[in-house]
């Protein structure tokens, strides 16, 4: 008997270590869903630096409540996998709203963001948001315009000084 309840112990500490060290954690339910679209789908998760894991519902809630986070005891039910992205949260919402539209079996649950719960909608407005690299971009872009902007005032300035001083070389050249 204890063996079991060791593993059952163990695989909780795996869920709340994959929980805790990603950036977003979403429950979904793969229900229905053939073993070649499941790899099709683990694929293009680990592409965007994410994974997708089926867990226990028992041990996960288990998993949750340890890490102090509640509401998502409504959406442990049926078959039940969970995606945890370390990198970009955004880019895992995203490839799995996508697999969903494409095949209509994968049902998106809810999720936990910074120990905070998630639902449908809200996670539909983060796989909307754009790519972590095109956020980074507009940022440094945003940072740039002024210093562009400053240099090509100091450029100006020094134009027209450089225009007055030839404009007084040629007047003198003129008047010796």
């Amino acid at each position: 008997m204890k063996p079991i309840i060791e593993q059952k112990a163990k695989v909780v500490a795996e869920i709340e270590e994959m929980i805790n060290s990603s950036q977003v954690a979403i429950l979904v339910d793969y229900r229905g869903l053939t073993v070649a679209e499941m790899t099709e789908l683990r694929r293009k998760l680990r592409e965007k630096g994410a994974e997708i894991k089926v867990v226990k519902n028992t041990l996960t809630k288990r998993a949750i409540t340890n890490l102090g986070i509640s509401g998502l005891d409504a959406f442990l039910e049926g078959p039940t996998a969970l995606t945890v992205a370390k990198e970009d949260p955004a880019a895992a919402a995203k490839v799995l709203f996508d697999f969903a539209k494409a095949h209509s079996k994968l049902e998106i649950k809810a999720g936990i963001l910074d120990k905070a719960v998630l639902e449908k909608d809200q996670l539909k407005a983060l796989a909307d948001l754009p790519s972590r690299d095109v956020l980074l971009a507009k940022v440094l872009g945003g940072m740039q315009a002024p210093l562009y902007g400053f240099a090509g005032a100091l450029a100006g300035v020094l134009r027209k000084f450089v225009y007055a001083l030839e404009a007084i070389r040629k007047q003198k050249a003129g008047e010796q």
